[in-house]
């Protein structure tokens, strides 16, 4: 069959759960994955085609996507910050909201003392995708990385290595965490803030396929991680020392509460792509 002619079966077949461009974004994504041909190659050789066992192949990851498995995990997976990263099931799948808070970090660090250490911690690493982004990004920097899960630690190892760059990966659980027993530059978390009560609002792909330890918190303690973190970053974080979160985005002015009545300075809201109350930088007295 010609490839073009099963472009436009595999995007009718996911038109019942994807609009048309993200089913259309899902066929070159995976084109590119498996033949190694871009959008551009199918347009200049309009005849190219599947072989069967390629059919074949095609036809089982279009069931795996009509079950709403993310094509990050049936690919093994994604780019982030312009890095490529390993995802699976033990990680979430990194997004475009993190990558305006790397980029933040980045930036915020162009006014540093050239040639300054820092130490920065990411607190939730997952795949990786903050520390090793930041590793990768800021070449003075000494990267940490902490994770409840070891398979999401083991998975972010690989990303480093897949992106040779060197980080610290740490195996704790922060909520039983009193003291991270060295200072740091610059705290970082990307931590569980999903709410229960709005979980009607998570698509099938995040709610069945995600980690849910990564994702939810209960509703009456929205903020637990954030406190938590912040109280270790009042230890932790050297004078001036800087601490960002991607946050919840209907809790904003709760958080923005929160870092002023621990003694915080200069509190800093930032609004992401879409217009959501996304993430947060403070300062430590």
């Amino acid at each position: 069959m010609q490839i073009k002619q099963y472009r436009s079966l595999f995007i009718q077949a996911l038109s019942t759960i994807y609009d048309e461009g993200e089913a259309e974004s899902f066929f070159y994504l995976i084109l590119e994955e498996k033949k190694q041909l871009k959008r551009i190659d199918l347009a200049l050789q309009p005849n190219l085609s599947f072989s069967d066992a390629e059919l074949q192949l095609w036809n089982a990851i279009l069931e795996q996507l009509k079950l709403e498995i993310p094509v990050q995990y049936l690919l093994g997976k994604t780019q982030f910050y312009g890095l490529e990263f390993e995802v699976n099931e033990n990680v979430l799948i990194p997004r475009p909201e993190t990558e305006e808070l790397v980029d933040w970090i980045i930036n915020s660090q162009q006014s540093a003392v050239s040639g300054q250490q820092l130490r920065i911690l990411d607190i939730g690493t997952g795949s990786g995708c903050i520390a090793i982004s930041l590793a990768k990004n800021i070449p003075n920097a000494q990267v940490f990385a902490i994770d409840v899960s070891e398979k999401a630690l083991a998975t972010a190892k690989r990303n480093a290595e897949l992106n040779q760059v060197n980080i610290t990966c740490i195996h704790k659980d922060i909520l039983q965490t009193n003291d991270l027993e060295q200072q740091f530059d610059i705290i970082v978390s990307n931590p569980p803030y999903v709410r229960n009560l709005e979980k009607q609002e998570i698509k099938k792909n995040v709610l069945e396929y995600e980690p849910h330890l990564a994702l939810f918190v209960e509703d009456d303690n929205a903020l637990v991680f954030y406190r938590k973190i912040a109280e270790l970053a009042q230890k932790n974080l050297t004078p001036n020392g800087q601490l960002f979160f991607e946050i919840n985005q209907y809790l904003g002015k709760e958080m923005i509460a929160m870092l002023e009545n621990m003694n915080f300075k200069d509190v800093e809201l930032r609004k992401d792509i879409y217009g959501n109350d996304r993430m947060t930088k403070s300062s430590v007295q």
